[in-house]
């Protein structure tokens, strides 16, 4: 069984679903799992878990993601975007620093109200499948954060931007409020996620590439290590001896550790035996003063 990360270029046209099915019939094994959807008419960066590393699927839901997204301004659609059913029609009649203006005023905390078509649940129903019964309800309001908006290119009606957010922030509803704030409503015209965490296009392969691979015998080429997905967080090295509290999944005291280092109290940190083997992630309890199990990841390399 493969078990690790694998970085899928997703093509316009498939569902995050489409790609897990399509990748259980290539690599040959049903413990698959996706790391958060992209819409059918997306492209880009999709994190797909293998194995053992199905565990990492909801922790990587909560990664920083970063789009690039053409916003058409003057159209106003249901499903706020291109592919949904023109509601309004609007002159466009504002200038390039109107747009720029309004565009960076998202930048930060935004509080968003997601959209009618989307895969929240509300009473248990999913949200699109209301929408397309006809029915609109009342959503609350999330508070997502922006943390960068570039302007790439304005060529009115069309405005292209990178956006880099917290989890939860849905891109099309963001290009509908520029559009509602510049009084001539938007819709989105294109979206490209271009990072997930740590994760970017770089190292992303199609489907159809990683078919060529398998017929290569050279998945395992293409497969990251678990640990992979916290590049980011400290190390920690178990010293030998103590090496059997982590291999029960219990807490350890920094002393334990061959690095001997207190981090802050609930940063994720990664932690190892000595020969360098992944165990999991830790964070750090400072009213007991020692480590404590946030996610394991048991099997020896």
């Amino acid at each position: 069984m493969l078990n690790g990360i694998i970085i899928i270029h997703k093509e316009a046209g498939y569902t995050s679903h489409d790609v897990v099915a399509k990748m259980r019939g290539i690599c040959k094994q049903k413990k698959i799992g996706h790391t958060g959807t992209l819409d059918p008419q997306a492209t880009g960066v999709l994190p797909v878990c293998l194995g053992s590393g199905t565990k990492l699927c909801d922790m990587l839901t909560d990664k920083e993601k970063e789009y690039v997204a053409e916003l058409l301004l003057g159209v106003e659609t249901d499903t706020q975007d291109t592919t949904g059913q023109v509601l309004r029609i609007h002159p466009v009649e504002v200038s390039c620093e109107e747009v720029r203006e309004a565009v960076m005023s998202f930048q930060g905390v935004y509080h968003q109200i997601p959209p009618m078509y989307s895969a929240l649940k509300v009473d248990g129903k999913k949200l699109y499948e209301l929408a397309r019964a006809g029915k609109e309800v009342e959503r609350k309001a999330r508070e997502v954060f922006i943390h960068e908006i570039e302007i790439l290119e304005i060529a009115l009606p069309v405005v292209k931007m990178r956006v880099a957010c917290s989890k939860g922030t849905y891109i099309r509803t963001l290009c509908a409020d520029i559009g509602e704030k510049l009084g001539c409503g938007g819709t989105m015209k294109s979206l490209q996620r271009t990072r997930v965490g740590s994760f970017t296009l770089d190292a992303a392969v199609t489907l159809k590439e990683l078919e060529a691979c398998r017929d290569e015998d050279r998945l395992d080429e293409l497969l990251l290590p678990v640990d992979s997905a916290f590049a980011g967080c400290p190390k920690l090295h178990v010293k030998q001896e103590f090496c059997r509290l982590i291999d029960n999944g219990n807490s350890f005291f920094p002393n334990q550790t061959a690095e001997n280092a207190v981090h802050g109290a609930g940063e994720w940190v990664g932690v190892y035996r000595g020969d360098g083997s992944f165990v999991g992630v830790y964070a750090y309890d400072a009213v007991r003063k020692r480590y404590k199990p946030v996610k394991m990841f048991l099997e020896r390399t």
